[in-house]
């Protein structure tokens, strides 16, 4: 249906071959899904709390414009999302299985919101944000990731050492034992020829964890390490990132 075309004028790129995936965004912009993610943070903190239906709402209203965010890759979720709009399904039913890490790109930032207005418990804060994910994300990889990743940040956000909180709360996907192994191996080695440098799940957020362990205490190494590791480091950048970050103090970056 045309009132549910997502891909707008970056529709004649899909096809071509050598197109960049972000071609008409500027140096450092925000990818879509980090738009939203960006999008979801302020929503929340300007309206004091959160509500799934009228999220979907504004998600809605927001990817029916793609003017508004210029990017040329539209991950499937949001294809699929929007062609089961188009079919007439309401907006709760529109979700379909999915397991890639892009599912996490609004974690974070849904954490931030959450705390920020005063949902202070971890238990409170990962029901809402694996419901979240659940809107467009079905299946259990991204909600039980996002679990993962909400109590992660909790626990580095309340001064936990980096290493008891991956045991307690990441040993179902990697163990330490794992990490500290690899730690000295290339980065190029870890992701690409023992773990995918793809976007599926759950290798792609052991993969995150692997630098975040890697580069603790070294933000601004770890965010180069990661892009350089290739495959789709922007979406496991969310979690590297969020990880590092919690675990400060962030330093000044000059990109």
């Amino acid at each position: 249906a045309p009132e549910y075309d997502i891909l707008g004028s970056q529709k004649k790129r899909w096809g071509q071959r050598n197109i960049h995936y972000h071609r008409d965004l500027k140096a450092g912009e925000n990818t879509l899904n980090f738009q939203l993610a960006r999008k979801l943070y302020e929503w929340v903190c300007q309206r004091g709390g959160y509500d799934e239906d009228l999220w979907l709402e504004v998600y809605r209203d927001f990817m029916i414009h793609p003017e508004q965010h210029r990017d040329t890759y539209v991950e499937e979720y949001h294809r699929n999302f929007f062609e089961s709009l188009a079919k007439g399904k309401q907006l709760r039913k529109c979700a379909s299985v999915d397991i890639h890490i892009g599912g996490l790109a609004s974690v974070a930032a849904l954490t931030a919101a959450l705390v920020k207005n005063g949902t202070t418990t971890v238990s409170e804060v990962q029901k809402t944000v694996q419901s979240h994910v659940c809107l467009t994300h079905l299946g259990s990889q991204v909600k039980e990731a996002s679990g993962v990743l909400v109590r992660l940040l909790f626990r580095l956000a309340h001064d936990e050492p980096l290493e008891e909180a991956l045991r307690l709360e990441a040993n179902g996907l990697v163990g330490l034992r794992q990490l500290k192994d690899w730690e000295n191996l290339p980065d190029r080695q870890v992701i690409g020829s023992i773990l995918s440098p793809a976007c599926y799940l759950p290798e792609s957020m052991i993969a995150s964890l692997y630098l975040v362990w890697k580069y603790r205490g070294q933000f601004a190494l770890g965010l180069q390490a990661n892009a350089e590791a290739g495959g789709d480091n922007c979406h496991r950048g969310a979690v590297v990132g969020a990880l590092l970050g919690a675990l400060g103090p962030m330093p000044k970056i000059d990109f």
